[in-house]
This record gives C-alpha cells, structure tokens and sequence, in this order.
C-alpha cells in the first residue's frame, strides 16, 4: 500500500466498526466545539437543539448518504468519483476536492494555536492563559503560531503518510473513544460548578444546563427563527464534514458488504452527541463563572472565555484545562487527517501517484500556505469587509471561501446531479446493496430533490449578503 500500485489495489477499512470511528472522527471536529455552543447560547438554547437534530436527522443525513454511498459505488476520492457518476459533473469533483485544499491550512494554523494552550495548561500557566491580551500577544506574534502550526501539521502528515488501516483507522479507533469519554467527564463536572459573584449572585452549573437544553420561544419571530434555521444549517456543514469531499474519500475505502445504512446512523449518532456535550461542557461553565453575555463566538470561546472560565475554577481549573485542551486537540487531529486524506486520495487517484507523493506534496502545500495564515495576524496584517456583513483576515476569508460558498455549491449542485439526473435511485440501490433496508427512503428523495436544494439556495444568497 502506498506504492504506485495502489491504483489496482485500493486501501480499505477493516471493518465497519473502523469506517464509523475515522468518519465520526472527522465529523467531530472544532465546528462541534467552538461553533455549536455559541449558537446554541444565541439562538435560545433548547429551540436550536432541536432544529438542529431535526435536521441532522433529514438534511444531514440526505447528504452524508449521498457522499458515502457516492465514493463506496465509485471506489474513487472527490476528484474524480463525480465524473464517474455522471461525466458532465467532472467539474463538481474538481470543487468538492478544492475545498479541502483551502481549509487543509488554516485549519492547522488553528490546530497549532489548540496545541499552545494545551501546552500552556500542561506546563501550569492557566492563570497566564486566562489572562487579558494572551491570546491576542500569541496570534500576533511572529514565530509562535507558525512553529505550533508545523507540530500540528505533522502530527496530522504522519496519520496519513500511514495510511488508511495503519494510519487512520488505527489512530481513530484509540483518538474517538478517548475523546467522548473526556467530553462526557467534563461535562459532568461543569454541572456541579457554582460560583458567587461580585453582586453577591450565585450561578449553577445545572441554572446553565437549563438554560441550554430548556426551548425558549419567547419572543421568538419568523425572521428570527428563519435566521436559527439557516444558522442550523451552516452549524451541520460544519459539522458533518460534507461537501468537502472527505466523506467520499472515506465511503470510498468501505467495503460492499458494510451495512452503510448502519454506519452513517452511528456517525450521525457520535457527532451529534459530542456536539450537544460540548454545549453541555461550555455552556453551564461558562454561566455559572461569567454569565451568558461573555458566549463569544469562535476563537474568542475557546481561547478567550474558557481560559478564564478555568482559573476561576482555582486548582483543579488547570487539570481540567488540560483535559480540554487534550480533547480539542484529539478532535481537532483526527478532523484535518480526513482533511488532508480528501486531497491525498483526490491525487492518487486522477493523477496515479503515490500515497507518499501525494502526502508529500499536500504537506509542502499546507506548510507554504499555513505560514501565510499565521502572519497573516501580524505581517501580512489587513481588513477586508466581506459580502456576509462580516470582517476578516487572511483566515476568515478562506473560511468564508469554503464554507459559506463553496460547500453550498457543492451540496445544491449534488443535489441536482442525484435528484434529477442521475435520480435517487442510484443512491438507494448502493445503500441496499447488502441486502439492507433503506428506512428514510421517500423521505431521502424528498429532501434531496426539494428541500435541500431551496435550503441551500438560501444559504448561499445569505452567504453573498443577499438576505
């Protein structure tokens, strides 16, 4: 494996336990833990949650299917299982596998800034981690992100260089187990915090826990659940790992007689129960040290509020730190394998090179790309107002790029080619295959026909600032 021939002789996971574990790995990754609370906290709490497993349930699961049932009929990566499908979609293999390519970077560029504070709370500096300006002095200086950057991008280089059973597999079958019983503990633990502020006011950590899962429809308007809708839908792309060509990669290395039906309800499973934990772990410390006001978004949570949230803790803060930071970064890592893996795979398999090459290749990419990202905070420091109402830098425009364009696209133009080209049918004949059911099918048709596609349409109308 690995040498010129693995074109004839295509790498696969063991077994569907092995599949579900790498797929669930990327899934959960840093949209669960740094997106999913704070929109969770923005949008009412338990409404959202409930939006969002609805639609994790229907949307989510219409293009999870349709992505692996994709790659395991093709036995091909993004780049050119499309072109297989149907030829006049080659171009939409070429999009999908550019995804990956712009997030592969910044993504390590984050991962490295998740390894520093790991190092931070490792090393006993919790109350200079939680310190005002640390995370600022950090990202703007010049030489220590881009080296927490490389450690990142190796870790994630030495996985795939491995391969799909040494590599990751055997990494995600250690990394997930670890990961949800650390999310499971520290959430337990962040429901019996209290705290007493300068007010003499006394929070709990079962207060925020209600304040997160309990519905809230005060108030609530049709523009402003139509604005939770969209934020729910962005939150699974995040979340899912769809539309980046990753989960094609991986149903491409899924053998014919793995139950997928069985498989993509696991994955849905892990990634939505990591996803409400982290809630469950951030939210209740969050409320029950700084109250709900200071559930910033993105970076300003996890390298900003939940430093502080941890000091406030005293002693055993610094402990739980780590474990977090030990948790994010599992997360983090086995994200960016599938990541890179998209891409790897893409040129195994249009261009016929090796995994070696490949992944050699992909590393010198990310490593030239990501140094640009970090300086992109000091250096290469500018503001750029983007169509979104939003400003950004070097990464949040490449953010943008791929997420808020180019993944709608990808997913409304897969939506066409399967539901009226192609027709759903071929999807439903590779998931039944084996022999299995099809529980979702007329609801599968529906979404991927009609719904997603207006849902998607939105999303990237809201993505140029058209809404």
């Amino acid at each position: 494996m690995g040498t010129a021939n693995s074109k004839h002789k295509r790498s696969s996971f063991t077994g569907s336990v092995g599949f579900v574990m790498a797929a669930a790995g990327s899934a959960v990754g840093l949209g669960n833990i740094w997106r999913f609370p704070y929109l969770a906290a923005k949008n009412g709490g338990g409404t959202f949650i409930f939006v969002y497993i609805i639609l994790a349930l229907t949307f989510g699961f219409t293009l999870l299917t349709t992505e692996i049932a994709i790659g395991r009929k093709t036995r091909q990566g993004p780049l050119t299982a499309y072109g297989l499908i149907h030829k006049k979609f080659a171009g939409l293999g070429f999009m999908a596998w550019v995804v990956p390519i712009i997030i592969l970077p910044y993504y390590c560029t984050i991962g490295g800034w998740v390894l520093k504070y790991l190092f931070s709370f490792l090393t006993g500096n919790c109350s200079g981690a939680a310190g005002d300006g640390y995370f600022t002095s950090f990202i703007t200086s010049q030489w220590s992100p881009v080296i927490w950057m490389v450690i990142f991008l190796g870790m994630t280089a030495f996985v795939v260089f491995s391969g799909v059973e040494k590599g990751i597999e055997k990494f995600s079958k250690i990394l997930m187990p670890i990961l949800i019983l650390l999310v499971i503990g520290i959430s337990l633990f962040s429901l019996t915090l209290n705290a007493t502020d300068a007010q003499g006011v006394t929070r709990t950590g079962l207060q925020g826990l209600k304040m997160y899962l309990v519905p809230d429809f005060q108030g609530m308007t049709v523009k402003g659940f139509f604005l939770l809708l969209l934020d729910a839908v962005g939150q699974l792309f995040f979340s899912i790992s769809v539309s980046m060509g990753i989960m094609v990669t991986y149903g491409s290395y899924v053998k014919d007689d793995t139950n997928l039906m069985r498989s993509i309800n696991q994955i849905e499973f892990f990634d939505t129960l990591v996803a409400l934990l982290a809630g469950m772990m951030i939210i209740p410390a969050v409320f029950t040290f700084m109250g709900l006001d200071s559930m910033s978004e993105g970076p300003g949570l996890m390298f900003v509020s939940l430093p502080k949230v941890f000091d406030a803790m005293g002693g055993i803060g610094t402990f739980i730190g780590a474990l977090f930071f030990l948790m994010v970064t599992f997360a983090a890592v086995t994200s960016s394998v599938s990541v890179m893996e998209a891409i790897v795979s893409g040129m195994m398999d249009k261009w016929k090179l090796s995994r070696k090459k490949s992944a050699t290749i992909t590393t010198a990419y990310a490593l030239i790309v990501g140094i640009i990202v970090c300086l992109g905070y000091n250096v290469l420091y500018f503001e750029y107002d983007l169509p979104n109402g939003t400003t950004g830098q070097i990464l949040d425009i490449l953010d943008y790029i791929s997420n808020s364009i180019t993944m709608p696209l990808v997913a409304l133009v897969t939506c066409i080619l399967i539901g009226w080209i192609v027709k759903p049918k071929t999807i439903i004949d590779e998931v039944t295959k084996d022999g299995s059911k099809f529980g979702r099918k007329s609801l599968y048709t529906a979404i991927i026909k009609v719904i997603a596609p207006i849902l998607l349409f939105i999303l990237l109308l809201q993505a140029f600032g058209l809404l």
